[in-house]
């Protein structure tokens, strides 16, 4: 079994306030996540070692965007994301 068997997916959108490097004006961002939550039981084609897998896994987001564009109308430049982690694990 791949991971993904053990996961439902969904993508949502949250808010990151974040300041452009090039003009240095902070903003609020809607910045793209996909969450992948942990199934509630493994399906009947799975054996030890996937069970085993299934065990440790937990539910996690990771974030899809890598740049923003700025909100500043004088700027709009590009900027990569660099204060906020790529994955995030939550404890349910």
């Amino acid at each position: 079994m791949e991971e993904r068997d053990f996961f439902d997916e969904k993508e949502v959108q949250k808010p990151a306030n974040l300041s452009c490097f090039y003009c240095h004006q902070s903003d609020e961002y809607q910045i793209r996540w996909l969450v992948r939550t942990k199934k509630k039981s493994l399906s009947g084609r799975a054996d030890e070692r996937d069970r085993a897998r299934f065990a440790k896994a937990r539910t996690y987001m990771l974030r899809r965007d890598d740049f923003v564009q700025c909100k500043n109308v004088r700027c709009r430049k590009r900027f990569e994301i660099s204060g906020l982690q790529s994955v995030v694990f939550i404890d349910n």
